[in-house]
């Protein structure tokens, strides 16, 4: 990852996010298709459905354990698009969304809200929203969460002669955890300034508003041991597989596909951040009683059981971990014996200071 490509991708996130990738005109020119009009139903009795994920392990995944089923109970085909929030917000301000069903994080959804670009749900077309217990938190005007994924630490068990660490304190413990470290830079997700500060000291319930000052001085105090800025899922993998790392930031449902392949790696959840996932409708949808059809499948607590042993996935739904085994559901970031571990990233706090944070990062990682 060059900084070049870091700082396009960075630098346009923090200097205005979803609004100034939307003004560029070669994303813009993304938008396929004919011109639609969301008029709450599928003209012709549609039997298709758009739903946009990211795709990878996750998005089979997501195949296997909800589209497949969800067609073979309804007859409704489910297509799938890999696409970014830029190109897809601009094609939704066109009018002309190539999606119908966003699978998306909460915090990408409120950012769609401010731009207008998400359809207000009827609560009442969604019957699993009681029948699943979606906890009344995971539930906007716009938006509901159907899991969560956290970032956290992962470590080669072969590293530190049988030692683990045990909080990010250890992380920045260069000379008792010898080796280089991983972080994300902000095209990865959001600045990880939260694990510094724990590392420093503050307690998780203290956290917010963030001391984004000391949090860079603390960041300052590794930056000479961070090797790689992470910017995708599965590059933590790449770093520790080959030693080039022996801790890496990552996202927790990425370890497990690690381990399956021989990699002696472990994560540790004490001070997982978490942030979660949701469904929304785009605004001008061709299909959205199936894209209302499709949410309700996904969020009942069966369906995102089933996600959960294909992937390792953190239910919203409180009913969905019953249906796992011990093991399967101790395999979750989101079971309750970890629960408390870890914290939620604070997204009020974050949509106000994601901008000026990302561009201090910047010039922070430029040195």
């Amino acid at each position: 990852m060059s900084d070049a490509q870091i700082g396009r991708r960075a630098l346009l996130r923090g200097a205005g996010g979803l609004a100034a990738l939307a003004a560029l005109p070669s994303l813009a020119a993304c938008g396929t298709g004919t011109s639609r009009v969301s008029s709450g139903s599928n003209k012709g009795g549609s039997k298709t459905v758009v739903v946009r994920d990211s795709g990878g392990s996750y998005g089979a995944a997501l195949q296997k354990a909800i589209y497949a089923p969800f067609t073979q109970e309804t007859g409704i085909q489910v297509k799938v698009l890999n696409l970014d929030d830029a190109p897809l917000l601009a094609q939704i301000k066109q009018g002309r969304p190539q999606c119908d069903l966003i699978n998306n994080s909460m915090m990408s959804h409120f950012k769609y809200v401010k731009q207008d670009a998400l359809e207000a749900l009827d609560r009442d077309r969604l019957k699993s929203l009681k029948s699943a217990k979606i906890p009344d938190n995971q539930i906007t005007d716009h938006a509901v969460g159907h899991s969560f994924y956290g970032q956290c630490i992962a470590y080669r068990t072969d590293a530190f002669g049988g030692r683990k660490p045990e909080s990010w304190a250890d992380f920045w413990d260069t000379k008792g955890f010898k080796g280089g470290r991983a972080m994300c830079s902000p095209d990865g997700d959001l600045p990880e300034l939260e694990f510094a500060l724990l590392a420093d000291g503050v307690p998780a319930d203290k956290l917010y508003p963030l001391d984004v000052d000391r949090a860079f001085k603390v960041l300052t105090r590794l930056r000479g041991d961070i090797k790689k800025f992470w910017d995708s899922g599965p590059v933590p993998g790449v770093l520790l597989s080959r030693q080039e790392v022996t801790m890496s930031t990552v996202w927790d449902g990425r370890i497990a596909d690690l381990q399956k392949q021989g990699v002696p790696v472990e994560r540790q959840l004490n001070g997982i951040r978490r942030q979660f996932s949701a469904y929304a409708i785009a605004k001008g949808a061709a299909n959205v009683d199936n894209a209302y059809r499709l949410m309700d499948f996904s969020l009942r607590a069966e369906s995102q059981a089933n996600l959960a042993k294909a992937f390792p996935s953190n239910p919203s739904s409180p009913l969905a971990y019953a249906r796992l085994t011990e093991d399967e559901r101790n395999a979750l970031a989101g079971a309750p014996k970890y629960y408390d571990k870890g914290f939620d990233a604070d997204v009020d706090w974050w949509l106000k200071n994601e901008s000026a944070v990302t561009k201090r990062w910047l010039e922070w990682a430029r040195g």
